[in-house]
């Protein structure tokens, strides 16, 4: 549960925390089991086969199956979101690809790994990497025969600094996973955010090397595209300079190209968001013109980037607008931030260490982006996350079974003109009588 898809600050498991401590055991559990249903449930299922989609790629944290304080013993509650969802889909004849989004000690150094911190310490802790191993030796067993799985997606965009570990932490943990299971496809992320696939040498069988294709110009602080973001000129060719660049592995071995993510955010902005949808096009047909699979980041949110998203005035959003309003100005959500945030106190902090370390680079996307992790999205972002909890105070169950509800299909709206591309680039024929969800917010209704 990242935080720019329910709008909370800094990292799911703080939040979570927090929102236990404000309302209790019960109650808590109460909101997120309900959450976990009404936000992926058989209408949406329906909606995305509608769409000629086939396949779905399903993030799941580590905490959902193993506490930290009782390490390898695997909670079997952890499965019954997952096994429901496995369901709905192989119904409709959508394949899911289990993804693990966040593993003990964080495989990388943001807030989708689950990550408190600005360190990844997987990759220093046998420990974490024993339990990682582990899990999916529970997951391949369960799914094992379940044709409805695709396959699996063994670590989300990891980041090894040294350049070192990952290789063979790698090829012990898809030993593993084939020693339990030699049927199911592997989707396996490249070094730094799946961009780098150096570490690999002769591919491993029955895998798909899976890179992440996000176009600077198309995030928070994205220009105008065709045109100049940061300094750097974005156009197709640009892009599919990067595509190919990433992708190289796979055209030199001869495996399966599939981008694991993608995609712009929507500001809201009708000229910025068109923009936006300029980078889409151009990669959906570069994807088609290279015959790679992809699969867009992300399917629902609070409306920064999913094909569906929170309505206006639903309870959710009226219950937490103030708050992500607040985030937007402090710039705390680093996914569709434009890193500033109050700049009297950020540009200066950020002139320091420019002026003071000229030579500070560091990994993984260099000393600006450091900063702005440090200041923005820790030291902002984790004092907020008592102001979310305290939102939820004194509130029943059926308030809350109106929070979680706001994310039901029926209730959400979809981006018609992403649904629309993505359809239109689906490599299957799209079911009829789609279902509806709320019509189109006025701002994505002017750019239909």
């Amino acid at each position: 549960m990242e935080n720019f898809i329910t709008g909370f600050p800094a990292n799911e498991a703080l939040m979570r925390s927090a929102v236990l401590a404000e309302i209790g055991v019960d109650r808590s559990e109460f909101f997120f089991n309900r959450l976990l249903h009404d936000f992926f449930s058989a209408a949406d299922a329906d909606f995305l086969a509608s769409l000629g989609l086939n396949s779905i790629r399903v993030p799941i944290n580590y905490h959902h199956f193993e506490s930290d304080r009782r390490p390898f013993e695997v909670d079997e509650r952890g499965f019954e979101h997952l096994d429901r969802l496995i369901a709905l889909c192989g119904e409709r004849g959508i394949y899911v690809i289990v993804d693990l989004h966040a593993v003990p000690g964080s495989q990388n150094y943001h807030w989708h790994s689950d990550n408190p911190t600005h360190v990844a310490s997987f990759w220093t802790q046998r420990q974490f990497q024993d339990r990682v191993v582990h899990l999916w030796e529970v997951i391949a067993d369960r799914y094992n025969g379940v044709s409805a799985v695709a396959g699996y997606n063994p670590l989300n965009e990891p980041a090894d600094a040294s350049r070192s570990l990952i290789g063979p932490f790698y090829e012990r943990l898809v030993a593993a996973i084939r020693s339990v299971d030699s049927r199911h496809i592997l989707f396996v992320d490249g070094n730094t955010y799946s961009t780098e696939f150096d570490i690999f040498g002769e591919p491993f069988e029955n895998t798909v090397y899976t890179c992440h294709d996000y176009v600077a110009a198309g995030l928070g602080p994205g220009g105008e595209y065709p045109g100049t973001t940061k300094g750097t000129l974005y156009d197709r060719g640009t892009v599919e300079a990067k595509f190919l660049e990433r992708t190289s592995y796979c055209r030199r071995t001869g495996t399966p190209i599939w981008v694991g993510e993608f995609g712009p955010i929507y500001t809201g902005d009708a000229v910025r968001d068109e923009s936006r949808y300029r980078i889409l096009t151009d990669q959906l047909d570069l994807y088609d013109e290279y015959d790679a699979g992809w699969a867009i980041w992300t399917y629902k949110d609070v409306g920064r980037q999913g094909i569906v998203h929170l309505a206006p005035g639903a309870a959710y959003e009226v219950r937490f607008r103030e708050l992500m309003a607040k985030k937007d100005r402090l710039a705390v959500d680093f996914w569709g931030s434009e890193g500033v945030g109050v700049a009297e106190v950020t540009e200066p902090v950020q002139d320091l260490i420019a002026r003071e370390f000229p030579d500070f680079d560091p990994y993984p996307w260099g000393r600006v982006e450091w900063v702005q992790t440090l200041l923005l999205n820790i030291l902002c972002a984790q004092p907020l996350v008592g102001e979310y909890a305290a939102l939820f105070r004194g509130l029943d169950e059926e308030a809350l079974a109106a929070l979680a509800g706001s994310f039901a299909f029926e209730r959400c709206h979809v981006r018609e003109r992403l649904a629309t591309q993505l359809a239109r680039h689906a490599k299957q024929t799209p079911q009829s009588d789609r279902p509806q969800a709320g019509r189109e917010g006025a701002v994505a209704s002017e750019l239909s």
